[in-house]
C-alpha cells in the first residue's frame, strides 16, 4: 500500500464503492454506497444496508465523515443510515453531520432514528428542490442533477478545484514576502497585494460522477462531461433485458458505456448490479467496443485521483 505525505494528500482524492449491490444484498456484496475522502475528510454517497460494516473493512475511519449524500429513498439506497450514525456517535462525534437528499429527507431521517436516539451530534438536514443546482459544503463542491426514476432521485458530481498555477518568479520580482504567498494562492488579498498579481491560467481540477437509479437521457452526459471518474449503474448486463430496464427506471452496461463515451470521461465503473446478476465481470468486454476504460466495479473498490 503506498503512503503519502499529508501534503501530496491534499493534492488528491480517494474514491471507494463501499457497496455495488442493488435492491437485496449478498454474501460478497454490499448495497449501495460510495466513500469519498479528501484533505482528511470523508463524503458518503448512498448508505445501503451494511455500510457501515464495508466502512470499516475499509479502514478510512468514522469520525470524519462530515457530509452524506442520498440519490433518493429506496431502502437499497438508505437503510443502513442508522446503524451508521450510531456508529458515529459510539466513535465519539461530537461536531454536526450534514445529510444531503431530496424534499422529505428531513421527515425519513427523523423516522429512521427514532431506532437511535440518543446521538452524541447534531443531525443538518438540506433538502434540495428537484432541479439541477450547485451547493458547497466545506471542502466539497457539489452538482446535482434530477433523474429518471419511479421516485425523485438525484446524480451527484464531486468537484474538487485546484489552484491557479502560481509564478513565483513574478512574486519574487514584485517583493512579495514569501509567508503571503499560500494566502495569494487561495485567492486572498494580503496588505496590497492581490492574487491576480501571481497567479496564473486556471489548472483542472478532480471531478467524479455519480448517476445510478435512472434511465438514460441527454441531460446526464454535459452532467459528467471530462469527470475523471464517472461511476454509473449498470442493472442488467444483457442488451435482451431492455424492456426490463425500461420498466423499472434502470439502465444496461451498454447504456452507461453510450454515457461514459458521449460526456468524454476518463473512467467508467460499473456498480448497483441485480440481485440476480451473479458475476458482472462477463459483460464488461460486451461494453468496451463502445467505452474502452470499462471495469465492473466491485465491493471496496478503490482509485486515487491526482491533481
Amino acid at each position: 500500500m503506498i503512503e503519502y505525505s499529508q501534503e501530496k494528500r491534499n493534492n488528491m482524492l480517494d474514491i471507494s464503492l463501499l457497496g455495488t449491490g442493488g435492491m437485496i444484498p449478498l454474501h460478497n456484496r454490499y448495497l449501495t454506497a460510495m466513500l469519498a475522502r479528501y484533505n482528511g475528510r470523508l463524503l458518503l454517497i448512498d448508505c445501503g444496508e451494511g455500510t457501515q460494516v464495508t466502512m470499516r473493512e475499509l479502514g478510512w475511519g468514522f469520525v470524519n465523515l462530515n457530509v452524506v449524500l442520498i440519490t433518493h429513498f429506496h431502502a437499497d439506497h438508505i437503510s443502513g443510515l442508522p446503524g451508521l450514525l450510531l456508529s458515529l456517535s459510539n466513535y465519539g462525534r461530537k461536531e454536526p453531520l450534514r445529510i444531503v437528499g431530496p424534499k422529505g429527507t428531513k421527515d425519513v431521517v427523523n423516522n429512521l432514528c427514532v431506532i437511535v436516539p440518543r446521538l452524541m451530534y447534531t443531525i443538518e438536514v438540506i433538502e434540495l428542490e428537484n432541479q439541477a443546482q450547485s451547493i458547497e459544503i466545506e471542502d466539497w463542491q457539489i452538482s446535482v442533477l434530477p433523474l429518471l426514476h419511479s421516485l425523485p432521485c438525484f446524480g451527484y458530481s464531486i468537484h474538487i478545484p485546484r489552484f491557479n498555477k502560481f509564478n513565483v518568479t513574478s512574486a519574487k520580482q514584485q517583493n512579495i514576502p514569501i509567508e503571503f504567498w499560500s494566502k495569494l494562492q487561495r485567492g486572498e488579498t494580503v496588505e496590497g497585494f492581490t492574487p491576480d498579481m501571481v497567479l496564473g491560467e486556471p489548472r483542472k481540477g478532480i471531478k467524479v460522477s455519480y448517476i445510478t437509479d435512472t434511465r438514460p437521457f441527454d441531460d446526464i452526459s454535459s452532467f459528467i462531461k471530462d469527470s475523471d471518474l464517472f461511476i454509473c449503474e449498470g442493472m442488467y448486463g444483457d442488451d435482451n433485458l431492455k424492456e426490463k430496464a425500461d420498466r423499472f427506471y434502470h439502465m444496461l452496461f451498454s447504456d452507461a458505456a453510450k454515457l461514459a463515451k458521449s460526456g468524454n470521461v476518463k473512467e467508467l465503473w460499473m456498480t448497483h448490479y441485480s440481485q440476480a446478476f451473479v458475476n458482472p465481470e462477463q459483460y464488461i468486454d460486451s461494453i468496451k467496443p463502445i467505452f474502452e476504460n470499462s471495469k465492473a466495479g466491485y465491493d471496496r473498490m478503490t482509485k486515487t485521483i491526482i491533481f
